[in-house]
């Protein structure tokens, strides 16, 4: 059946315009294109930028941040209460007026001790500052280098400054090793994110991130399988020029607290 599903999906009708088909697109003389079992190499990809991300919050961020006076928050850990916990992890963690008071007839505690109890056990899982601005970090430092990459990469390319280009030839369109690590980078990248979101930062949007990050590389893949390369890279270079400055509004919201503190301070000082 796999057989079957993997040859009606790769059928040339769906993929080339009349005259044209898979073979077209084999390599020859010099000519490289790309290809669907290339996005294999996005998987290792990924795993490498798990680790260096973990070397650079270790060695570059958590330095920086410790330079800006953000710090590590020291929170009140919660007693370990198994049926409190039990309710903080299948239910609620907000539990309403009536839960609470079941809550104090198994465990035999006041209704101030259980509110207290689940206030201190939210604030245990609230992410650091600190984690807020490794990640943060992080991702800035990928999107300004990979835009930086890409400008280079497109800067001499006519259709960085023709769109018109980007059709010329389509859908035989020869491959560059600088396409090619383009994409692959990219790919890699946001499989490292998809890879570390249930370890990341939880936000409010957190199964938008997954559906964001799924979406994602399954558009690189799709711009690739059908070589869109051209567009592609367009693309990722617009996104990625926004993306970074998005990165250091997260910083600042990390940094910033701090520094209104200060100026308050000081002006308190002064008067």
């Amino acid at each position: 059946m796999l057989v079957e599903l993997s040859e009606w999906f790769w059928q040339e009708r769906l993929w080339f315009p009349e005259g044209l088909g898979w073979a077209d697109l084999e390599d020859r003389d010099g000519r490289v294109y790309a290809k669907g079992r290339d996005l294999w190499v996005a998987l290792p990809i990924a795993l490498v930028f798990l680790i260096i991300r973990q070397i650079f919050e270790r060695t570059v961020a958590t330095p920086l941040a410790s330079l800006l006076g953000v710090k590590e928050t020291v929170r009140l850990k919660a007693p370990h209460i198994p049926s409190l916990e039990s309710y903080y992890c299948r239910v609620t963690k907000n539990p309403t007026q009536s839960s609470i008071a079941s809550l104090c007839k198994q465990t035999g505690y006041s209704e101030r001790q259980v509110q207290r109890w689940f206030r201190r056990r939210r604030n245990q899982d609230r992410p650091s500052l600190l984690k807020k601005f490794r990640e943060a970090s992080w991702r800035f430092t990928f999107y300004l280098l990979a835009f930086i990459a890409g400008l280079a990469a497109l800067i001499d390319k006519p259709w960085l400054y023709d769109t018109k280009e980007m059709w010329q030839g389509f859908p035989v369109l020869t491959l560059l090793p600088s396409q090619y690590w383009y994409y692959m980078i990219e790919l890699g990248f946001y499989g490292s994110l998809l890879f570390s979101v249930a370890s990341d930062v939880k936000r409010k949007d957190f199964k938008e991130q997954i559906v964001h990050h799924v979406a994602t590389i399954l558009l690189i893949s799709f711009s690739w399988c059908v070589n869109y390369i051209r567009a592609g890279t367009l693309i990722m270079l617009v996104h990625d020029s926004s993306d970074y400055f998005l990165e250091v509004n997260n910083i600042l919201i990390v940094f910033l607290p701090l520094q209104l503190y200060f100026v308050l301070v000081c002006h308190i000082k002064s008067t």
